[in-house]
């Protein structure tokens, strides 16, 4: 593709404007959303007279005159508009690990004769990892951690729940959400999908496709800050026999009765479990704004534009300089990212941040570019490209400084 054909793609965006409503520092190409969305202006001057006016004047009144103590819920519903689900069947609370774990166990409960719990192994850790405690909490789990061509053979009638990262978190594969739910289904399981790499990324369509749980972080493309608040969503057909094993008093029935004997909320709000965190909760609420008016289909377009520009200029890099491509070029099988394997990901990807490039690395060898439409533009592909072939042309990786390990990769 030629500069030109880049910048009329640049000139005819129809989200073009949204970059505007980011803090994006100047010379600097973020393809990291992934993994930390960028801040969006909103969130800063929101995040200032919380402190300032809700917190430094209200003090508790806030927890009446600004809502507070409905912010899980209000999160909850700007977050279902993207993922396909109702208002009602998502709330915002906790970390997506404990998220997992609440969920995990519910959909346990609700398959009481079956004792087998299907994933990937090569899903996301901690999702591996919380179902290896919830089996070391209920003795007697089967875990059947296979291959993902492996998966459909694993699904049979013992099967109580299949739980899957949508979106691959190092290669970008995405899986067929429609036809792996119904499979399950066609088992007799449950479905659980994490939806770390998909929310605000493309749309999402949960009830329609008939998912039963899933799960979610805010602080990926849904841009609500470090450590920003997680989701999950039960389908509303699940929810009164939804058991919270985390029977803490904000999923109380009555929370400020105060009575010593639990009774579950009748809705969503049973999966909550303590005090929101109310200042990234806030975050979250006014991150969220930027997606009010946005259409994910016309994100999902031009991820796929941006993911294709990408790979297009790549391919002269791949063939000289050994970079191997680990993402589907199917844009069904794709999210919004784009990695490759090299057996010096990790000097080549820490260099090429030292020239303003912020990508990051996933052991063994996969460096990972993340997409995130609302903000990035099609030169800003074109001009990563460049400086990653000048870290290699003049290899600057090689600089001993890039190869020593930092704790975050």
């Amino acid at each position: 593709m030629t500069q030109a054909e880049i910048e009329a793609l640049d000139r005819n965006d129809p989200l073009a404007a949204k970059r505007e409503a980011f803090i994006i520092p100047e010379g600097l190409v973020y393809l990291d959303g992934n993994s930390l969305g960028v801040l969006p202006k909103a969130v800063q001057q929101h995040l200032k007279h919380v402190v300032t006016e809700q917190w430094g004047q209200g003090l508790i009144r806030s927890w009446n005159t600004h809502g507070w103590v409905d912010l899980p819920l209000r999160v909850g519903a700007k977050i279902a508009r993207l993922i396909g689900a109702e208002e009602g069947e998502v709330v915002a609370a906790d970390s997506t690990s404990v998220n997992l774990f609440k969920v995990l166990l519910a959909a346990l409960r609700l398959r009481p004769e079956r004792r087998v719990v299907v994933s990937d192994v090569e899903n996301f850790p901690t999702d591996l990892y919380i179902a290896q405690g919830v089996s070391a909490l209920l003795g007697g789990l089967e875990l059947r951690f296979v291959k993902k061509s492996e998966l459909e053979e694993a699904l049979d009638h013992q099967t109580a729940v299949l739980m899957l990262t949508e979106v691959d978190y190092r290669t970008g594969y995405r899986y067929d959400m429609a036809r792996l739910t119904q499979l399950a289904h066609e088992k007799g399981a449950l479905v659980l999908w994490d939806l770390a790499h998909s929310a605000g990324a493309f749309p999402v369509h949960l009830n329609q496709h008939g998912v039963d749980f899933a799960v979610g972080c805010g602080y990926k493309y849904l841009n609500g800050g470090p450590g920003a608040p997680a989701f999950l969503f039960v389908a509303r057909r699940h929810q009164q026999r939804t058991f919270p094993f985390l029977s803490g008093w904000m999923g109380h029935q009555t929370p400020f009765a105060f009575v010593p004997e639990y009774v579950a909320a009748e809705d969503i709000r049973r999966l909550t479990v303590g005090t929101p965190a109310v200042l990234s909760m806030s975050a979250l609420d006014a991150a969220l704004e930027v997606f009010a008016d946005v259409d994910l289909e016309a994100v999902r377009e031009k991820s796929l534009k941006l993911t294709d520009l990408f790979m297009e200029l790549m391919e002269p890099l791949a063939e000289r300089y050994g970079f191997e491509l680990a993402t589907p070029r199917a844009h069904a099988e794709r999210g919004s990212q784009v990695s490759y394997r090299h057996p010096q990901g990790y000097a080549i990807m820490q260099a090429l941040i030292g020239q303003g490039v912020i990508g990051d690395f996933r052991a063994p060898d996969i460096m990972r570019f993340g997409f995130t439409p609302l903000y990035l533009r099609f030169a800003d592909v074109s001009e990563a490209v460049e400086r990653l072939e000048r870290v290699m042309q003049l290899e600057l990786w090689k600089d001993p400084r890039f190869s020593e390990r930092a704790k975050v990769t």
